[in-house]
């Protein structure tokens, strides 16, 4: 777990470097596209019918997705923009297609659901950290795994165009029970963190 600390010097005051207030940075633009993408794997899911080319955008999306985090960590291009708008651009990417396949799959609906339940408690509980420690945690290796997981199955359903529904079941709860042991991992860490900020204060 990485923590990064957005106090000023006299601990009191949060910050912000000048690159934070940045808006124009390439790992912007490339949220930004990840979110043209949308509308483009829709209609060529839902109208074209063409499964292959929508995972082959969907590729596209998942890389330029890794390509930004890079960027923005190597070249020190992070800005208060691109924390709103990379998680935005995920999301509703991963929700898109989850309702696109669901037109297909109906077992596709839980994880959307879940999906939704899961943002929101993350969310409620990550803002609840920032307010009281000041501070913004990155994801850990099963948030990754998590998300590695859910492109993975919605990838292996747009290629495999008849893949059989008990096995088809078996990858939606499959990245659903990793999908909730995050959830339970992350809130665990975050009431941890919460009850240690309560007993030093």
């Amino acid at each position: 777990m990485q923590v990064t600390n957005e106090m000023g010097a006299d601990n009191q005051m949060p910050r912000k470097k000048p690159s934070e207030k940045r808006i124009f940075t390439i790992p912007n633009m490339l949220s930004f596209f990840r979110l043209c993408l949308i509308p483009l794997f829709v209609w060529l899911y839902c109208v074209k019918k063409d499964y292959m080319w929508t995972a082959l955008v969907l590729l596209l999306s998942g890389a330029t997705d890794m390509a930004d985090g890079y960027i923005a960590r190597r070249f020190q291009m992070v800005s208060a923009l691109g924390k709103v708008l990379d998680p935005i651009a995920d999301k509703l990417t991963q929700g898109a297609m989850l309702l696109c396949l669901f037109t297909r799959f109906p077992f596709m609906l839980a994880p959307v659901i879940f999906l939704v339940i899961k943002e929101v408690f993350d969310g409620v509980m990550g803002l609840l950290v920032i307010r009281k420690t000041k501070q913004v945690f990155s994801a850990d290796w099963h948030g990754k795994a998590a998300t590695f997981l859910l492109y993975a199955m919605m990838l292996i359903h747009l290629v495999w165009y008849d893949i059989p529904s008990g096995l088809s079941n078996m990858l939606i709860c499959l990245c659903m029970v990793v999908m909730m042991i995050s959830m339970a991992l992350y809130g665990i860490q975050d009431v941890k963190i919460l009850r240690e900020h309560r007993e030093e204060h």
